[in-house]
């Protein structure tokens, strides 16, 4: 089988960014690598992701900083994991909360949640507010989803108030993006996803879940350590290398 025919190495446009500001640590520059891949299959997903890569849409991508090697890939241990008494209570508070797994779509329900979020983080963080358009979302979060991307619904007396965006791996779940309704703040609706997650997980008999990158001191990756054991992953290694993750 050569190279074009095997579904590790499908059809791509390959390319990277022009340094721009980081958003995770002041004063640096981040450059991204990435693969415009149209017609992605579930083992080619499941392989990249296992090397650190991420995906939004058709894109996937990594970082290849100059001089800085930050960007940590985190993931759980499904098997081992064990719930902390904080974790017990937030899923006690969403006892009521409904859930839905469906194919990623998009309404204006979606919209608005979404830039609610985005301006209550950039009041509350100061994140850098940018609402999101139909487009944007769409080329985000729906386009390239295949079978394996996902959208996990939370909804509360019949109003959306959470969305979570993952794929479903070989191997396990690889955590995408979540926004919910600051009006729920009270709910701790980010751990309760995260804590699906791994339910959902178990169910499916999946080992991971693929929580993204971690760096260390940043505010928003704060959160991650909070679900162990984990394992962590030094680079980026290619399809043809095998990924090392050691215990945390």
């Amino acid at each position: 089988m050569n190279k074009s025919q095997d579904p590790l190495y499908p059809n791509s446009k390959d390319f990277s960014m022009l340094d721009y500001e980081c958003a995770y640590i002041d004063g640096l520059k981040v450059r991204m690598n990435y693969k415009y891949v149209q017609n992605a299959t579930l083992e080619f997903c499941t392989a990249v992701i296992q090397r650190g890569w991420r995906r939004f849409g058709y894109y996937y991508f990594h970082p290849i900083c100059k001089d800085c090697n930050e960007c940590k890939s985190l993931r759980i241990d499904v098997d081992d994991f064990t719930l902390s008494k904080s974790q017990k209570k937030a899923k006690k508070r969403n006892k009521d909360t409904k859930i839905i797994i469906q194919k990623p779509t998009i309404t204006k329900m979606h919209i608005d949640l979404y830039n609610n979020y985005h301006n209550f983080k950039s009041q509350k963080d100061g994140w850098k507010q940018k609402n999101i358009s139909f487009r944007d979302y769409r080329e985000n979060f729906i386009e390239g989803a295949g079978e394996f991307g996902k959208e996990v619904l939370y909804i509360i007396d019949n109003t959306l108030v959470g969305v979570d965006l993952i794929d479903i791996l070989e191997d396990g779940i690889s955590s995408i993006y979540f926004f919910y309704d600051p009006k729920h703040s009270n709910l701790s609706l980010g751990t309760y996803s995260l804590l699906y997650q791994i339910e959902l997980a178990k169910i499916l008999e999946l080992r991971w879940i693929y929580l993204g990158y971690y760096v260390e001191g940043c505010k928003a990756f704060a959160y991650k350590p909070n679900f162990t054991p984990q394992q962590i992953l030094d680079g980026f290694p290619s399809v043809d290398v095998k990924p090392i993750w050691v215990d945390v």
